[in-house]
């Protein structure tokens, strides 16, 4: 649409005027026509609950005493129809007392006109209720539309993340051949090949992140769960780091074992991705601690760095996916590793956080329950 071309007049509100008296639906009903409503009078519920079936009003007028059916029985029924359940209930009645209103909003009514009512007080409420009822369907409109965008970037990012993970296992082969190939003695050689296969591991390890957090959402990752010691699984992912941590210290507090009932490979995973950050933002002789302990029925791991902290009102953000975050001092978050983290660890029943603030360090924990 050009934006000099002129929006669509939206067609008149539908009104739903319940009243076994003719009188009030007359003089309702000629009110707001006149104030450009489409208008529908019902003289009894029964009447009015066909109406609202055959064509759902946008606001429905109701009187409370009438025979056979009250407003309240009306009123209970539109909102047991999940067509009809969202349309907002005006009551109009000559009951004044409180119990009469409590009742009336309990049946799930949005508001109240006591009678005799000006009929400048009914148009109000009208229209105020009508243009609530706009921007709530708008926004469940814009919500729905967002959704949909939101999954349809989701396959996006699957089907490229698939598609490039072979070309770049096929790279990463071919540096391996390479790096046996050459002369070693040709140490720059050697250094330009570990530097670009190292990026390429980090480049393949966030596809996998990237597959694994679009299956793990589609509950398409199957866990494969076995009796396993989590303080041998941190103790081996420590051995993994110890040659890229340089002069850092990595240590293992884990006093006793800690068997769960665990897909063994993704909390591998989830202990690589916690440890890795930890030496990125720990200083060069700084140090970084797992300890894993029994707390009663489930097992608890952490791990601690003494690096700059994150400070408190970030702890959720970095969770996110795709939520990376910037502080003055440090890039933190990988963009899927931590929200990989968190959906492996829910998988497994189980919950995850960090403890932290500025200038303190960080302990990212997780918790799993024991075998049983």
């Amino acid at each position: 649409m050009s934006p000099n071309t002129p929006r669509p007049t939206p067609p008149p509100a539908d009104i739903l005027i319940v009243d076994d008296t003719p009188a009030n639906l007359q003089l309702l009903a000629g009110m707001l026509r006149e104030r450009g409503y489409k208008v529908r009078p019902a003289p009894g519920g029964e009447t009015a609950l066909r109406a609202a079936a055959a064509s759902p009003p946008d606001l429905v007028l109701l009187d409370i005493t009438m025979p056979g059916m009250d407003g309240y029985e009306v009123c209970r029924r539109l909102k047991a129809d999940p067509r009809l359940r969202d349309i907002p209930v005006l009551f109009i009645s000559a009951l004044t007392e409180t119990d009469d209103k409590v009742r009336a909003f309990q049946a799930g009514g949005v508001d109240y006109v006591g009678k005799p009512f000006q009929l400048e007080e009914v148009e109000a409420r009208v229209r105020t209720h009508l243009e609530l009822r706009r921007h709530r369907l708008e926004l469940e409109n814009n919500y729905a539309r967002l959704t949909e965008l939101e999954k349809l970037r989701d396959s996006l990012t699957h089907m490229v993340a698939h598609d490039m993970k072979s070309p770049l296992l096929a790279v990463q082969l071919s540096l391996d051949v390479l790096r046996f190939s050459l002369p070693r003695e040709d140490a720059g050689i050697t250094e330009i090949l570990e530097t670009a296969r190292a990026s390429l591991n980090s480049v393949v390890q966030m596809i996998t992140q990237m597959i694994d957090v679009s299956r793990l959402e589609a509950g398409q990752l199957l866990l494969e769960r076995a009796p396993a010691d989590l303080g041998e699984i941190a103790e081996e992912m420590l051995a993994k780091h110890r040659p890229l941590a340089t002069e850092r210290k990595l240590a293992l507090d884990a006093p006793a074992p800690v068997t769960a009932e665990i897909d063994a490979d993704l909390i591998r995973r989830v202990l690589a991705n916690l440890v890795g950050n930890a030496i990125k933002f720990t200083r060069s002789t700084g140090h970084v601690t797992v300890s894993v302990r029994a707390d009663g029925a489930v097992a608890r791991v952490e791990v601690r760095d003494d690096g700059p902290g994150i400070a408190p009102e970030l702890h959720a953000k970095i969770f996110e996916k795709f939520g990376q975050v910037q502080d003055h001092k440090a890039h933190l978050g990988s963009g899927l590793g931590l929200t990989f983290c968190k959906m492996a660890i829910e998988a497994h029943g189980g919950a995850i956080g960090v403890l932290s603030t500025q200038g303190s360090g960080s302990t990212f924990w997780f918790t799993v329950p024991l075998q049983g």
